[in-house]
């Protein structure tokens, strides 16, 4: 009996326990399941604490819901919690899971094939992750219920699987911002319940396949950034229901479907960066429905539809860099809900119509066109739809008058861009009523008078670029209230009076430009506190005394002070004169008495004659000298800015004159012994001839007598040359320098006038052109990229073998001979030109922006070959990556150097590779390539390896197991 009654109380108290397994069986499994999963992250933020293995429910837990009615899992939603790890099979337990959402985190490895399993998943997320490898074909195999799927911003790589096209129950798809390759399966179109398709920033190829028409759920539609070719299917008009069209930045040609005209339901389209070419369609005006219309960056040519002012909706109107022309229509007119509107970059002609700036636009630019005056702002009182104005450029036009009167009423003014035209006048003051505006640049016209004290109303100014105009008067003190000006830029004028010291108290100038003008006076020494100056050019004005000491002024270059002989200091090698206190002179012949007096003041008398006859020919002497200067510093700007006097060459006759009998002919040597051309003078220099311009001279092609082709080079600053003797010798010096991958200088031609340089012709172009230029149909292969980084290498090896410096290292002076060798040039041109340092060095340093070593901005750093080292450096980057040094985005600078090491610090290299190499390279080659050009482009000289021991690496890489150790 008692045994009984033991056996009922177990029962019993058993009893509750057994009924929650009997009501909720898997309810431990999903405690389970959250656990494991957890087991495997890291979780630096612990956003998972409240995750505890001894709850019976997990239902409570950060992140995670569960269905009211059976207490299961059904979302998992752990967006942006840092966590990091794999997406563990833990994850299989939760059976009731509907959405899964594990997006802006850090996890890695491949994509778990899976998860579809989980009958009742709908939404996978797994967004903004880095995961990697390919996506494979089972995931898409049994995908279920699936409805969302989205893997975009990872480092997925391998083709769109064929499966997706069983998925029929998708209707959103976003595997953007990866790096897939290949085409588009056919079998996508047949997702008949598709509404969102994103595939964006991949490296997809091939044409658009026909039979998009299927999608006529299809919502929105986003192609951009990949490598399409092809035209676009001519039935994507049966996307009725499509609302957003993004095919930008393809290879896209051809001109636009008709059937597009039945999308009357889209709302934006943007097709910009393309090659689609004929007329903006007529029936384009039919999209009624269009807020949003970008077409910029292709080939139409033609009239703007008068249809295009059908739609009374735009927001957003772009038909930049094309070839259109005419004028506006007037039809556009009816634009009352324009935002945005850029036409720049046409061959559009014309006045500016009224209306244009009457419809409460926020953002207008014509510039590069040729309009003509129109009613641009130029009412002395505005009217109130002006007020909305943010962006006006009207630059490189054919604008002429003044700057109206009225432009202060533009209240909410930023961007004003008026350069390049033929605007004359004076500033008005009413530009310093303008509180938002951070960028002026009126450079480029024919503006007088002077710089309004009224300025320093644009408290919010950033940029002030005034160069080339005809402006004069002082600089204003009150200046130094526009506190956030970065850019001070007032070449090339007539400003007079001192450098005011207000505008030390401009602490975030970083580039100040004075240079060409009558300013006078002393450098102030307070200039010294601009802690962020970058670039300061005072050259060429009229400024004297000691250069200020310290600060960016201890490196500041010679050439940014040269042209004005009084200044003295280190910098321009002119010690400044000692300042000695007058001698006092004591009299031993002095008394009281008046006979001593009388012939005291004889004495002084006579002294005073002798000292004023000495300090009027002192005197004299410093007018002479000073007049001497000044025409000898007219005489160099003249000489600097006018051509180079006529010679037989230029002037189109045969050379046939004998150089030691005519002055008029110079020294004409080639190296091979040929001294004449084939085709005689006429076509030497013609504008014919003409293959290239660089930062030195202007180069030609003709021929020698025995048919050899030769490239001329006729340098830009023959003033700067310090005889002939000089240059003969450096000349000869070079042309010995001889190596397969260095351009070959074959000879030279001389007069006190005018500088040859004959080179060896090369028809392959510049690296530059192959790299960048759109219309070349070149992609370079990994193996050739390769060849042309070691054969660079190899090239100023032997340069720096032979005690050159190259100094203006650059894609531009890389060219490529018919096997794909490359070949460096314009080596050692600035020891050609001796004074180039003095003069114009910093426009030279400004048109290899990005290639120059750091040291080059630093007077007291000597430069040496570790300069060409940083400049190879930038090379080897801009060869495997595609990308140009510096690149200017619509509002952003992105520095190659620092976005690839950036990529190197987050473990992303491989992404820094260019895209043309569609993944056709070898990581095990390119990611060591891109850390040895990480380590020349490096800021310290001593920590960057010579050129000898770059080639050395370089063999290596070639063999991996040898060379990998060291660049780790």
């Amino acid at each position: 009996m008692m045994q009984i009654s033991v056996c009922v109380l177990f029962l019993i108290l058993l009893a509750p326990v057994m009924l929650v397994f009997s009501v909720d069986p898997g309810f431990n499994d999903d405690v389970l399941g959250l656990i494991v999963f957890k087991a495997g992250l890291e979780d630096p933020k612990k956003k998972l604490s409240s995750w505890n293995e001894d709850d019976n429910s997990p239902c409570y837990w950060k992140g995670v819901k569960c269905d009211s009615a059976s207490n299961r899992v059904t979302a998992l939603v752990l967006d942006g919690f840092s966590l990091s790890g794999h997406v563990d099979r833990g994850l299989l337990r939760l059976q009731s899971l509907q959405i899964l959402s594990l997006s802006r985190n850090n996890f890695t490895g491949s994509i778990n094939p899976d998860l579809p399993r989980l009958g009742s998943l709908q939404v996978v997320d797994l967004s903004d992750n880095n995961l990697s490898g390919e996506i494979p074909e089972g995931f898409f195999q049994q995908c279920g219920s699936l409805r969302s799927v989205s893997f975009a911003k990872n480092n997925l790589t391998g083709k769109i699987p064929e499966s997706l096209s069983s998925c029929s129950s998708l209707a959103t798809v976003n595997i953007s911002s990866n790096q897939l390759h290949g085409e588009l399966p056919n079998g996508v179109w047949f997702l008949r319940g598709l509404q969102s398709l994103d595939l964006s920033n991949n490296f997809l190829e091939g044409e658009i396949p026909e039979g998009i028409q299927n999608l006529y759920d299809m919502r929105q539609l986003s192609l951009q950034r990949n490598r399409f070719t092809g035209r676009l299917p001519g039935d994507i008009g049966g996307c009725i229901l499509l609302q957003s069209l993004d095919l930008s930045g393809n290879f896209l040609s051809g001109e636009l479907p008709q059937s597009m005209q039945r999308l009357n339901s889209c709302t934006s389209i943007s097709l910009q960066s393309n090659s689609f070419t004929g007329g903006v369609p007529d029936w384009i005006g039919e999209l009624k429905n269009l807020e949003v219309l970008d077409l910029s960056a292709n080939a139409f040519s033609g009239w703007i539809p008068k249809s295009l002012g059908n739609l009374d909706s735009l927001h957003r109107l772009n038909l930049s860099r094309n070839q259109l022309t005419g004028n506006l229509p007037d039809s556009m007119v009816n634009y009352t809900k324009i935002l945005a509107l850029d036409i720049s970059q046409n061959h559009l002609t014309g006045p500016v119509p009224s209306w244009i700036f009457r419809m409460g636009v926020q953002s207008i630019s014509l510039s590069g066109n040729g309009f003509r005056n129109g009613n641009y702002p130029a009412h002395k009182s505005t009217p109130a739809s002006y007020h909305g104005l943010e962006i006006l450029d009207l630059s490189s036009n054919a604008f002429s008058g003044e700057i109206p009167s009225g432009i202060g009423g533009l209240s909410s003014l930023q961007v004003l861009n008026i350069s390049t035209n033929n605007i004359s006048g004076s500033i008005p003051v009413g530009i310093g009523e303008l509180k938002s505006l951070y960028i002026i640049d009126f450079s480029d016209n024919k503006l007088n008078g002077s710089i309004p004290p009224e300025i320093e109303g644009a408290v919010s100014l950033s940029e002030l670029r005034l160069q080339k105009n005809f402006l004069g008067g002082r600089i204003p003190a009150q200046i130094d209230k526009c506190s956030s000006l970065t850019y001070l830029i007032l070449s090339h004028n007539r400003l007079t009076g001192s450098i005011p010291v207000a505008i030390a108290n401009l602490t975030n100038l970083q580039y100040v430009d004075l240079s060409w003008n009558d300013l006078s006076g002393s450098l102030p020494k307070e200039l010294t506190n601009l802690s962020h100056l970058f670039s300061f050019n005072v050259s060429f004005n009229h400024l004297e005394g000691e250069l200020p000491v310290g600060g960016f002024f201890n490196t500041i270059s010679s050439a940014s002070v040269s042209g004005n002989p009084l200044l003295c200091g280190s910098v321009v090698n002119h010690s400044c004169p000692s300042v000695h206190p007058k001698p006092i002179v004591l009299n031993p012949n002095s008394s009281g008495s008046n006979s001593s007096i009388s012939s005291q003041r004889h004495r002084h008398k006579t002294i005073l004659s002798i000292s004023a006859f000495i300090a009027i020919g002192a005197a004299a002497f410093i007018v002479i000298g000073v007049v001497a200067i000044t025409v000898l510093n007219i005489h160099v700007r003249s000489s600097m800015a006018r051509m180079p006097a006529p010679f037989a060459f230029s002037g189109g006759e045969d050379y046939s004159g004998s150089p030691a009998n005519d002055p008029n002919y110079g020294k004409l040597v080639t190296f091979s012994g040929d001294t004449d051309f084939s085709d005689g003078a006429h076509n030497l220099l013609n504008k014919e001839s003409e293959i290239g311009r660089g930062g030195f001279g202007v180069v030609y092609r003709t021929f020698l007598r025995d048919g050899h082709p030769v490239a001329i080079k006729k340098l830009t600053f023959p003033g700067l040359i310090k005889s002939q003797g000089d240059f003969e010798k450096e000349v000869k010096r070079l042309g010995k320098i001889t190596h397969p991958n260095l351009v070959a200088l074959e000879g030279y031609y001389w007069t006190s006038s005018l500088q040859l340089l004959i080179y060896e012709y090369l028809s392959g172009g510049s690296l530059y052109k192959l790299l960048h230029d759109d219309n070349s149909k070149t992609a370079f292969s990994w193996p050739q990229r390769f060849k042309i980084i070691l054969g660079m290498a190899k090239g100023l090896a032997h340069l720096h073998q032979m005690n050159t410096i190259h100094y203006n290292l650059k894609s531009t002076n890389v060219l490529i001979d018919c096997s794909g060798e490359p070949k460096v040039g314009d080596f050692g041109l600035v020891k050609l030109l001796p004074l180039l340092d003095h003069c114009v060095l910093s426009s030279k340093i400004q048109s290899a922006l990005g290639y120059m070593a750091p040291e080059f901005a630093c007077r007291t750093v000597k430069i040496t070959e570790k300069c060409d080292v940083y400049g190879f450096g930038i090379l080897v980057l801009e060869v495997v990556t595609g990308k140009t040094p510096v690149e200017y985005m619509e509002d952003d600078v992105v520095v190659l150097c620092d976005m690839v090491r950036g990529a190197l610090e987050e473990g992303k290299v491989e992404q820094c590779v260019d895209r043309r190499l569609l993944g056709n390279f070898a990581a095990e080659e390119a990611i060591p390539v891109i850390k040895l050009g990480l380590i020349c482009a490096s800021q310290v000289p001593s920590n960057r390896p010579d050129m000898a021991e770059v080639v050395n690496i370089l063999e290596l890489i070639q063999c991996p197991s040898e060379g990998q150790e060291e660049l780790e």
